[in-house]
């Protein structure tokens, strides 16, 4: 239908922006714009709105709308730690959105989920491989850059645009749709919500995901901090969308209301979505029932559209072409030759070495005869699921020999070893070698009385009973309908990984083991017609189709069948053959990590953060045959390396870098690139030196290298270079400040490349708090470049330090505010490499003591034992006993004369008791009160008298049996 644009005044580009989206949606019928509430948004063909989609992935390249340039994993770009190589990489995804947008403009949406900006305060999270890592700024920073490249640097349109994920406190796969995350005010706000604050604030953001979880007992996509913080405080002015079936997942996984209807129009309106990412017909019939019931408002949806439309507006949807210099950009920007240039640029800055005894790298191509390239990981680039589709992928084991050819001797040779089995598998009950089919002829063939008649399978081990097995006939691998195993595989993929088997030793005596499959399904043989199948062979198929959990549709005892007994008989033996390429070699290089899909990804935490005792035993027998091994781990998470750092002479670490990972580990390895990369987390020796994984409390749990008081393996910002660097002459223009006055503190140093070879250093400006009224970090990155230098060249390296970066969240006031006192300003190469030290005197604060008389939030503590945070359904949060009993400290209270009651909401679910104690959880009883049993949501008002001494006194609330507590205050 043709539309008279000039009738209309939200086609005219020449009028404010907010009066063309206004009257765009004045002109939408009812109807209409129930149907642009969900991801689909449809089109309005006689207002010349044409159909679109908010969802894109790009979370490190353009993802599963074709073939496009793939870049590192988010965590080895935040190992680049350089924020204007992520602008650039932001730009070439921005170019290739536009291109995919040109093929398909209402498919192939402008919006596009990425960065992922959740705060990784534990390793074990499944998802590291797609944030940047344990520290708000570094994270915000990086994210912040790659917003700005995605989003362009017009003023007014945008190239696309980037959605940060996911709102808040994810950090979790296992019951992330089910689970609610403890964060208090300080966590909260010096932390969680710092990493988004930056993106919003520096790179401009204009959209944003809401997370599965639950913060504090309410699902995170009806979370009041949407409006109230990000919308309102950050001023954020485009678009908030649902994960995918999330708000289906408010009703189903976390029972928090009962219809969809109400999921939908609380999440509108308390929680500030303005797309959801559920079924479209289900939203839509949902947001239909809510209008009727009074649960919404057309205006509502006129709030939520506003904010999609003010998006799509600048997006240049409803502009002439000639007036958006974006609109230039069509399918040729699709794998540009840049684009694959800077893609081994980043998979070269991501590279990180992480111990280089005695120089042992780079190696001398010239010097070299013969190279061994060893392990699971040197022949192949896998994909992670947020990936795109390669054009290409240049492995290890190619980038090596390729390196060797241009610089090394002409008869120079690599040999390879994947230090991986090659087995027949022999059905017991049978004693017949099993020969498995491409598709349903998969059959135990009849005549295969000899090794001859079997099928030679390479037998991947990834740890913890998880293994790939492919079939040399067909070079497949071996997967499952659910119903039977076939080679037939091209790789390992999909939402569930069924190519992972699960394979049990029967005993530790026995030559015989069982398989079960992705799903703890046992495999099992059809006496009849020799077919393997899994189970009793009549599950339906799991439908591969994502939801909230992530969960198999398919229960594990949901199909009765006995295992099969099978016995492995080797054809070779991958250690026998590692041993043997390297025992001669001039160099052995051996290839370990993980596999994206396998022991850790969305819906799968870890389950450690060592790496599979198959490669541990891998590396350790290759070393005895040759003390020149290097190891390359080649991973999407930190991992303990203890005994590798204690024996092996050279450790370099690179995410799953994409198209470009063998030339960038081969330009590293042989000295072409110098490396520079830094760890983005702390690595540490063992999950011993960990708090529960499911214990969000950074402070007091210890986490990160903010405030983890143990040895790590490697600390954060590690990372070494072929190159040695001088740090010297620090000069702080401001050494006192007054805040209000003074809003910036320049901090200037010399770095100089001391050595005979150009390299690359990261100076990390970090602070340290002298004397305070909490516990504050024991160091905070503060900002960081990465610098290029020559041999012998010297940069002088100056950072502006914002005063904020110096604030706390005061609990007692419930705001932020920048103490009084002196700081300690560090720069240096790491974390723990710190070259140079100076002083900061700030005249701010002093943080009164705290004034119990007024009423006081129970979640506004100092310190705690024995509690979590839950809902407080009268508003807000509230504090609940977590086990039998707990406390919570409020510490250097000014009681004057003396206090002589306390009043206190709260709501039980049995009888409870609430004591009053000074100075310590055990300290003097000044009163004590026992409440009797209520309901969850049953919240009371109690009162009791106290006999407390004048004063100023750290006052414990100690609290015993099933009792939320809201607010409180103490009466003279």
């Amino acid at each position: 239908m043709a539309v008279d644009k000039m009738i209309y005044p939200y086609w005219n580009p020449d009028l404010p922006l907010e009066d063309r989206v206004n009257d765009l949606i004045s002109r939408l019928t009812l109807e209409e714009k129930i149907g642009l509430m969900p991801q689909y948004q449809i089109a309005v063909e006689r207002l010349g709105i044409q159909a679109y989609k908010h969802g894109t992935e790009a979370s490190h390249g353009m993802a599963w709308l074709g073939e496009a340039t793939t870049y590192p994993q988010p965590i080895g770009l935040a190992c680049t730690w350089d924020k204007e190589l992520l602008q650039r990489i932001g730009s070439a995804i921005g170019d290739e959105a536009r291109g995919f947008y040109k093929r398909n403009p209402t498919h192939n949406g402008l919006t596009l989920w990425a960065p992922t900006v959740d705060m990784e305060r534990d390793p074990r999270w499944g998802r590291t491989e797609e944030a940047y890592g344990e520290d708000p700024v570094l994270a915000g920073k990086l994210t912040a850059a790659l917003t700005q490249g995605i989003q362009g640097d017009h003023p007014f349109y945008l190239k696309a645009v980037a959605t940060l994920k996911h709102f808040i406190g994810n950090n979790n796969e296992v019951d992330r749709g089910v689970a609610s995350v403890s964060l208090d005010p300080r966590n909260l706000r010096e932390y969680y919500l710092k990493a988004f604050e930056i993106p919003f604030k520096e790179g401009k953001a204009l959209s944003m995901m809401t997370a599965y979880n639950a913060i504090n007992g309410v699902p995170a996509n009806l979370s009041r901090d949407v409006i109230d913080i990000v919308k309102q405080e950050w001023g954020m002015n485009g678009f908030v969308v649902s994960d995918a079936f999330d708000v289906t997942g408010t009703v189903r996984d976390h029972h928090y209301v009962e219809t969809l209807q109400e999921a939908v129009a609380r999440s509108i309106r308390e929680g500030g979505i303005d797309s959801i990412t559920d079924e479209a017909e289900g939203v839509m019939e949902a947001i239909r029932k809510a209008l009727e019931e009074g649960l919404l408002t057309e205006n509502d949806l006129d709030i939520a559209l506003r904010n999609t439309f003010r998006v799509r507006f600048r997006l240049g949807e409803f502009d002439p072409e000639e007036r958006n210099p974006y609109a230039v950009l069509d399918e040729s920007a699709i794998l540009r030759n840049e684009h694959a240039v800077l893609a081994r640029e980043a998979a070269q800055k991501a590279v990180v070495l992480l111990k280089n005894d005695k120089g042992m790298l780079p190696l001398q191509a010239e010097k070299l005869s013969k190279v061994a390239v060893i392990g699971p990981l040197a022949d192949i680039v896998y994909s992670d699921w947020y990936s795109g589709t390669m054009p290409y992928a240049v492995t290890p084991l190619k980038g090596i020999q390729e390196r060797l050819a241009d610089g090394g001797k002409t008869d120079a040779k690599t040999v390879y070893a994947a230090g991986t089995d090659r087995v027949r598998l022999k059905a017991d009950q049978r004693s017949r070698y099993v020969r498995i089919g491409d598709d349903d002829k998969n059959t135990l063939a009849a005549a295969a009385e000899t090794a001859e008649n079997g099928d030679v399978f390479e037998v991947t081990d990834w740890g913890w009973g998880s293994h790939t097995l492919i079939a040399e006939r067909n070079g497949r691998y071996l997967t499952t309908d659910d119903k039977t195993v076939q080679a037939s595989a091209n790789r390992i993929w999909e939402w569930f990984t069924k190519e992972v088997f699960m394979i049990q030793q029967e005993g530790s005596n026995s030559s015989s083991s069982t398989i079960s499959t992705w799903n703890g399904m046992p495999v099992t043989v059809d006496r009849e017609t020799g077919q393997l199948l899994v189970g009793d062979g009549s599950a339906a198929e799991t439908a591969n189709a994502i939801n909230v959990g992530g969960a198999s549709e398919v229960a594990s005892d949901s199909v009765k069948a006995t295992a099969e007994a099978f016995t492995f008989e080797y054809v070779s033996n991958g250690l026998d053959t590692a041993v043997q390429a390297a025992s001669d070699a001039d160099a052995a290089i051996v290839f370990v990590g993980n596999h994206p899909l396998i022991n850790g990804k969305e819906t799968i935490d870890r389950p450690d953060i060592t790496l599979p005792a198959s490669q541990e035993k891998l590396v350790q027998e290759v070393l005895k045959a040759n003390p020149n091994t290097i190891v390359v781990v080649v991973g999407s998470y930190p991992f303990a390396l203890n005994t590798l750092q204690d024996t092996v002479p050279a450790i370099l670490y690179t995410s799953h870098a994409g198209q470009e990972l063998g030339n960038a580990v081969a330009d590293v390895l042989f000295g072409a690139t110098n490396p520079a990369g830094r760890l983005n987390m702390t690595w540490y020796k063992s999950v011993d030196q960990l708090p529960p994984f499911m214990d969000y409390d950074i402070i007091q749990g210890g986490r990160t290298y903010q405030y983890f008081e143990g040895d790590p393996l490697y600390p954060f910002g590690h990372g070494l270079s072929y190159s040695e660097f001088r740090y010297d002459d620090l000069r702080i223009a401001e050494s006192e400040v007054v805040v209000g006055r003074d809003t910036n503190v320049t901090i200037t140093c010399r770095v100089s490349n001391i050595s005979d070879r150009a390299g690359e250093e990261v100076v990390q400006l970090y602070v340290r708090a002298g004397a305070s009224r909490v516990k504050r970090p024991r160091l905070q990155l503060a900002d960081f470049q990465r610098i290029a230098l020559a041999p012998g060249e010297t940069a002088e390296v100056t950072f502006h330090l914002p005063l904020e970066s110096l604030r706390i969240w005061d609990v007692t006031r419930e705001r932020f505010c920048i103490e009084s006192g002196e700081y300690s300003i560090l720069i240096g190469s790491s974390s723990t490499d710190l070259r140079l030290e100076g002083r900061l005197t700030v005249d701010g604060e002093t943080i009164p003591p705290r004034d119990l008389k007024q009423v006081t939030r129970a979640v506004n503590y100092d310190a705690y034992d024995g509690v979590e945070l839950g809902e407080c359904t009268e508003g807000g949060s509230a504090v609940n006993v977590s086990s039998e009993s707990g406390w919570l400290a409020f510490r250097d209270a000014e009681l004057g004369e003396g206090v002589t009651a306390i009043e206190f909401r709260a709501a039980t679910t049995g009888e409870a008791t609430v004591e009053v104690r000074l100075d310590k959880p055990d300290g003097g009883l000044v009163g004590k009160y026992s409440i009797p049993a209520g309901g969850k949501t049953d919240w009371r008002s109690f009162s009791f008298g106290l006999t407390a001494e004048a004063g100023r006194h750290d006052v414990y609330l100690v609290l015993h049996g099933p009792i939320s507590l809201s607010w409180f205050r103490l009466m003279a």
